[in-house]
């Protein structure tokens, strides 16, 4: 039953609850995550804020299913996840292009490590090429990328297969001031033509307000929700939202809330 008569709730597309990772270290136990619970909801952008060493990177490995949890449950699209998932796509801080493959070979290699053959996924590639900017490097090796065309590629091979959850960790970390604003804005721009549902992990507090529609700032380890912050600016954004006086105060109490500001 619904509160007053209302609309069912939509489903999540990821709900985490209380959810503890600990680790076995050769000094002892290591207790990454506790009693974390959060949702995240179809088509939004979701960006995880904390500092390192919280278990940002831990929580999207258990969302993915590369890492079970020591206690509580998650579930995706109302699914336990007990096992690695096919329907989401990941992209790292690091492009972790194979070097030997060409860009659209790399782009296309989430297809033939599934074993469905790269035929039916040519065009798909080339379109997504083309649309961060790519076409006419596809026989390019990822040597003669710059850091920017790299991490575009990256995506891209994450959107071959249409998946429904894109999770990134820190992917635009290793990039100049330039290139990351680029990539910022390249970024919404295909999150608002895809509408995916995106978790993306980030220690810049300004990127966090900029891309997200709600920001969950960790705790030091073990991580928990120290706030869950909605953003509420209008889409599309622009580089001038990052002038504006509500953006400066909620950068200011995400910085008070990590423990940066008084």
């Amino acid at each position: 039953m619904t509160e007053r008569g209302g609309p069912p709730a939509e489903p999540a597309a990821i709900e985490i609850r209380g959810v503890s990772k600990q680790y076995r270290t050769r000094t002892g136990d290591v207790l990454a995550v506790a009693d974390l619970t959060f949702k995240v909801q179809e088509r939004e952008f979701l960006a995880l804020l904390g500092s390192s060493g919280c278990g940002k990177s831990t929580v999207l490995k258990m969302i993915v299913g590369l890492l079970p949890p020591s206690a509580g449950q998650i579930r995706v699209q109302e699914h336990p996840v007990s096992a690695p998932l096919a329907n989401v796509g990941m992209v790292f801080q690091s492009p972790v292009l194979l070097r030997w493959r060409t860009v659209l070979g790399n782009v296309l290699f989430p297809a033939e490590a599934l074993g469905r053959g790269t035929a039916p996924y040519r065009d798909r590639a080339r379109a997504l090429l083309r649309l961060v900017g790519l076409d006419g490097f596809e026989a390019k090796y990822p040597y003669e990328l710059s850091g920017g065309m790299a991490q575009r590629a990256s995506l891209c091979r994450a959107l071959l297969l249409d998946p429904d959850l894109l999770l990134m960790d820190e992917p635009f970390g290793a990039l100049d001031a330039l290139t990351r604003e680029e990539m910022n804005l390249e970024l919404l721009r295909i999150w608002e033509e895809r509408r995916k549902t995106i978790l993306f992990v980030t220690h810049s507090i300004s990127e966090a307000v900029f891309l997200a529609d709600r920001v969950l700032v960790m705790t030091p380890r073990p991580g928990r929700v120290a706030l869950d912050l909605p953003i509420g600016f209008p889409r599309p954004r622009l580089s001038a939202l990052r002038a504006d006086a509500r953006f400066g105060e909620l950068v200011l109490r995400l910085q008070r809330a990590i423990g940066l500001a008084r």
